[in-house]
């Protein structure tokens, strides 16, 4: 049996799985989760969610039912940096922030409760204007009743007094051990196309010489390797629109925007990733804009996780488990 025909019978599977089992989304509050009290549970039977109330807005959460701590796909994480706005806390999840980076704007701690609005299948989490910014961040959830699809949007109000130029920034940590997988541009012959498809940004720490990137024809890949302390980092445009990350045997894939003409963060990104020994980083940007004040910006991220998915070797072996992935999240939601 080849590897796809068996990517497609894990696909089938777990669609079969949703229709069965999931007949609704059940919201949980007050549930205690990582030494708070206050979280929300989403579940559909399927996959489950938990959202931090006490602070955020965080989703600190993502993984099948029934998963033990460490198939969280996302991080859970100590320490933070101190700066003259207060100390903001790392903690893991998924977090929402402002581009381009600067301190200390960026680390404004969102240690306060946030309001929480359940509108059926959808939370709405929303953060008190920063001190020091007036950007009011949201993060709004939806559960797909069935399967294990996630629509994730990112709002940016300005409160202030003063028009702020800005990009959403939606940031996933992800879990040690794992590998990032980000797609590269379809190839063309230079006899075919003689122009630049999309920029590659390096940062500072940059070293492409780390053997937990692989630069592929097809794929660009990241290993988050908790021996390697060295921090890496490096961005692109992604025209592809996803990027994914396999753990543990599962495979996360997030799908989000590129608009044509658009500017964008970090000359041009709209797509990230960063990694140390503790965690890694699968981030997607909007584009910069001039918010004028009372004005907001949106960016949505759509998450599907699918479990049994085998990346195989090489390039070779990660096309044949994401081809049937690609094209099953690629219908519109």
């Amino acid at each position: 049996m080849t590897r796809r025909i068996v990517c497609l019978l894990a696909l089938m599977l777990l669609g079969c799985a949703g229709a069965g089992r999931a007949q609704e989304v059940k919201i949980e509050q007050k549930v205690a989760y990582l030494g708070t009290q206050n979280n929300i549970r989403m579940s559909n039977g399927i996959v489950e969610l938990i959202l931090a109330t006490d602070y955020g807005p965080r989703i600190l959460r993502y993984a099948l039912v029934g998963g033990k701590d460490e198939d969280n796909v996302f991080a859970t994480l100590e320490g933070g940096m101190k700066s003259d706005l207060g100390q903001w806390l790392i903690r893991g999840g998924h977090r929402l922030w402002h581009a381009p980076e600067a301190i200390p704007r960026t680390y404004i701690p969102d240690n306060d409760p946030v309001q929480v609005a359940v509108e059926g299948t959808t939370i709405k989490l929303t953060q008190a204007p920063e001190k020091g910014t007036s950007i009011q961040k949201e993060i709004w959830i939806t559960l797909d009743s069935t399967g294990s699809h996630v629509t994730v949007m990112h709002k940016l109000t300005n409160k202030g007094f003063f028009a702020t130029e800005m990009a959403c920034w939606s940031l996933s940590a992800m879990n040690k051990g794992g590998l990032a997988i980000f797609p590269q541009e379809p190839f063309q012959s230079h006899d075919d196309e003689l122009l630049p498809v999309r920029p590659m940004v390096l940062w500072g720490y940059t070293n492409l010489t780390d053997p937990r990137w692989m630069i592929g024809k097809a794929f660009l890949t990241l290993r988050q390797d908790v021996t390697n302390k060295e921090p890496q980092k490096l961005g692109i445009q992604n025209r592809q629109g996803w990027a994914a990350y396999s753990h543990r045997g599962s495979l996360f894939i997030k799908r989000f925007g590129f608009e044509k003409g658009r500017t964008y963060p970090d000359f041009g990104c709209n797509n990230e990733t960063f990694t140390n020994e503790a965690f890694l980083e699968m981030e997607s940007l909007g584009p910069l804009e001039r918010v004028e004040p009372g004005q907001a910006i949106t960016h949505t991220e759509n998450w599907w996780l699918y479990k049994g998915i085998n990346l195989g070797n090489g390039e070779a072996g990660i096309a044949a488990a994401m081809q049937p992935i690609l094209t099953e999240t690629s219908k519109p939601k």
